[in-house]
């Protein structure tokens, strides 16, 4: 079953999955460069998953804020 929830629930969900991948995108940019010395393999695997996570900003962010960031690339 599906709960209905207001403007308000939506868009703390949406900040709080924000702050997710925020902090999972730090994670694995971290990763990664403690990685690369060592383990190029699994430091590509890092930077792909880091390249993921965001994308996932970036459409959060546009959700929350439209047309903020269409300057940047």
């Amino acid at each position: 079953m599906t709960d209905v929830v207001d403007s308000d629930e939506l868009l703390r969900r949406i900040q709080r999955a924000r702050a997710c991948a925020l902090e999972e995108e730090r994670a694995w940019r971290t990763r990664s460069e403690a990685l690369r010395p060592t383990d190029p393999e699994g430091a590509r695997e890092a930077t792909v998953r880091t390249l993921a996570f965001e994308s996932v900003l970036r459409v959060l962010d546009e959700i929350v804020s439209p047309g903020k960031r269409a300057g940047e690339h």
